[in-house]
């Protein structure tokens, strides 16, 4: 009788606590919160933990709760290779909102094949983040894309400006841009009169400045992220150096106004999403985030936003309790792959989102802000389409 009862006890504890596994879903969110892009990961971390926010107090994704693990790349690829191995091998968590940084999207991606589970990247731009990989996906545009773009925006906008030199990280992010705006800039006509590399952490950077200088350039491009770009400029400016500063993306942080100071005055640079460009869903989103968190939200926030609100759509839609992990893996993968036209596509505050055959975002575009009074703010003038 006794061992009939144990029995039986044993059986109820499993059955509720397998009810209790079931009740939660569990996504990584995968990003450099520690290391010099920190500033990128805390604002990834921010616009994540609002849309779990809202998920769960709107009931969850079909009354389960939806739990995010924040796991720390430290924006190198050897530290994203080790978390894409402990994300993988977790058979609790079904899929990936990361990386960051292309290295980290690129140093995953194998790992994430071969375990077939979803990296889906609110930020790597580098052309072959998703290029081979089924299981890769972005929402955001390439650096083909924005290379073009920016070489387009300084010859058709910026028309006084006729000779350009670059300045480039040189890792994936910042060789690839830097190689998708040079071919556009020799394709237009552009003169292009130096090209100068720096190391990531780098943190003295007069050598390639003087340089630079010496070849008297109209603009310099700076192809990298907002720490060393702030360095550059603030160097710059003290050396010297009067030419137009433009940057990338990869520059599309407050950090970057703190560390290069009044130099930062007068800087151009490109951004995928801006919230002055953005319709009533964006901008009650900012609402929300800055009464959340205290602060204003960022684009990496808002393509974060977006990139779990994608994943949580693809489990309202597919998730099976009874199936096995790879199968909801699978799935979620099969559902991000089908929104492949505008009319499938995911509606977001960062505007429609919809894949081509590779994973990567088709027909988003790009914004260009200027620093004012110490300020990100929309530039007066914007390239609607490209030539």
């Amino acid at each position: 009788m006794r061992n009939w009862l144990t029995g039986l006890l044993i059986i109820g504890l499993v059955s509720i606590f397998g009810c209790e596994q079931q009740k939660e879903l569990k996504v990584a969110v995968a990003a450099p919160y520690t290391g010099g892009a920190a500033a990128f990961g805390e604002m990834i971390r921010r616009g994540a933990e609002l849309k779990q926010k809202e998920i769960n107090e709107a009931g969850g994704i079909n009354g389960m709760k939806l739990t995010l693990l924040f796991e720390d790349d430290a924006g190198k690829g050897s530290e994203a290779s080790l978390v894409a191995e402990r994300i993988a091998s977790n058979p609790q968590i079904v899929a990936v909102v990361g990386h960051f940084n292309s290295s980290c999207s690129l140093a995953g991606q194998k790992i994430y094949d071969r375990a077939g589970i979803v990296e889906l990247s609110p930020g790597s731009t580098a052309v072959n983040v998703c290029e081979g990989s089924p299981w890769t996906f972005r929402n955001l545009y390439r650096d083909d894309f924005q290379g073009k773009f920016i070489a387009q925006y300084i010859d058709n906008v910026l028309t006084d400006l006729e000779s350009v030199a670059v300045f480039f990280d040189n890792d994936d992010y910042g060789r690839g841009l830097r190689n998708a705006f040079v071919s556009e800039a020799e394709r237009i006509g552009l003169n292009l009169v130096a090209s100068e590399a720096y190391e990531r952490d780098s943190t003295n950077f007069k050598a390639q400045l003087t340089s630079i200088k010496s070849k008297n350039p109209d603009a310099i491009f700076i192809s990298g992220l907002f720490q060393e770009a702030g360095l550059i400029v603030k160097q710059g400016r003290e050396a010297g150096v009067t030419a137009q500063f433009f940057g990338a993306d990869g520059v599309d942080s407050p950090d970057f106004l703190t560390i290069a100071g009044s130099a930062a005055e007068g800087v151009y640079l490109t951004t995928p999403f801006t919230f002055g460009a953005a319709g009533a869903e964006a901008k009650q989103m900012a609402a929300n985030f800055e009464a959340f968190h205290g602060v204003a939200p960022d684009t990496w926030a808002a393509l974060t936003y977006d990139a779990v609100g994608m994943i949580a759509e693809a489990l309202e839609k597919t998730y099976n309790a009874d199936a096995a992990i790879a199968d909801n893996r699978t799935a979620i993968r099969e559902h991000l792959a089908s929104l492949d036209t505008p009319e499938e596509g995911y509606k977001g505050v960062t505007g429609l989102t919809y894949f081509d055959i590779n994973g990567d975002t088709v027909n988003k575009p790009a914004y260009v802000k200027i620093v004012k009074d110490g300020q990100f703010v929309a530039a007066e003038k914007q390239l609607l389409e490209l030539k």
